[in-house]
């Protein structure tokens, strides 16, 4: 993704967000969904052909078929549509929504490292990256060449990204598993963000709400992660400052504790938004239902901000959010199919609000 030398000039929130809404409109509802999970791939193909994909599987077509045409059309979509937010905003806007889209080097670094992890080969890597951050492409071909993890981490030296992954090849090699790599990835993106930020009026205030709601959801999550795995890992370490519902101290005791980090959050702000996934963590066996839900409540929490303030760069944000869990539903049901599950058992794995 290309990004302007600067952002100067006035912010034209206006503009921009009538675009996003136009936009956000165009996303699959459910009834779209409902139609999707009984579908076949080349089905599916064909369905996106009538949308706002048309343009990207008609390039990919005499190349690709099925889950790899569904694939490369949803992430090269979704990418042009971040690319042309950064094209429609200016000043201040354009700033907020340049260092956001960041996220996506986090995203793609977690792939690549999730890529090598499982041995997976090059062109299965690739399909799951979005160029829609600052990495070039030179460096992305880089990464997806690596034959190791410490090959990753070598090539990210310099960028953002090195060092704190250089500090948690440790954990990684003591444990073996990724999780102290990628909640290194998230906590650097989601700090260095934030740092930059000073809640100066009330659009500046609600982009930094925005923000640490999406970090108290990552906290969350990767402390139960952590005590779900039974290793010998403290929360603590890969705590992500810049949210409000956790210290340190509460996360690193919490997490020990599923019913006292229920009641945590029941007791916070998130509270109402997060109700339904509590509940499906108190009952679950697993963490997958509970972490489909926590992903629902964020996309709630970012559309209600967006209606707190609608000219501010939260309307945007919340589609950027709502763009990615289409293509991961979308995603979800391609492969689901492929791999002959059932329409029940892919509404599973499907986020909706």
């Amino acid at each position: 993704m290309s990004l302007k030398q600067s952002g100067r000039g006035n912010s034209n929130p206006e503009y921009v967000i009538a675009r996003v809404r136009s936009r956000k409109a165009k996303l699959f509802g459910e009834e779209d969904y409902r139609k999707l999970v009984r579908m076949g791939t080349g089905e599916i193909a064909r369905f996106m052909e009538e949308t706002e994909y048309e343009r990207e599987v008609n390039a990919l077509g005499a190349r690709h078929s099925g889950v790899d045409l569904v694939e490369y059309a949803l992430v090269r979509n979704m990418a042009r549509h971040f690319q042309d937010l950064l094209d429609f905003a200016d000043g201040r806007l354009y700033e907020q929504i340049a260092r956001y889209l960041r996220k996506f080097d986090a995203w793609n670094v977690k792939t690549v490292l999730r890529g090598v992890y499982s041995e997976a080969d090059r062109e299965s890597i690739q399909t799951d990256l979005v160029r829609a951050g600052e990495f070039d492409d030179r460096r992305l071909d880089r990464l997806t060449e690596a034959g190791t993890i410490e090959e990753v981490v070598e090539l990210l030296e310099g960028t953002m990204f090195g060092e704190p992954l250089s500090e948690a090849m440790a954990d990684y090699e003591s444990s073996g598993l990724l999780i102290p790599l990628e909640n290194a990835v998230d906590r650097t993106f989601y700090e260095n963000l934030l740092g930059e930020f000073t809640a100066e009026d009330r659009p500046t205030e609600l982009y930094v709400a925005f923000l640490q709601a999406e970090i108290d959801f990552r906290n969350v999550r990767n402390a139960l992660r952590i005590a779900r795995t039974g290793a010998d890992i403290d929360p603590a370490e890969y705590f992500i400052a810049g949210g409000d519902l956790f210290d340190e101290a509460e996360l690193r005791q919490l997490a020990r504790n599923t019913d006292e980090l229920v009641a945590h959050v029941r007791e916070s702000r998130y509270g109402d938004d997060l109700d339904q996934a509590l509940d499906l963590l108190r009952d679950a066996d697993s963490l997958i239902g509970f972490e489909r839900a926590l992903e629902a409540a964020l996309l709630e929490y970012s559309d209600h901000l967006s209606h707190v303030y609608p000219l501010s760069v939260c309307p945007v944000l919340a589609y950027v959010l709502a763009k990615e869990r289409e293509v991961e539903n979308v995603r979800a049901i391609a492969r689901g199919r492929q791999a002959g599950l059932s329409p029940e058992e892919i509404d599973e794995e499907l986020v909706l609000r």
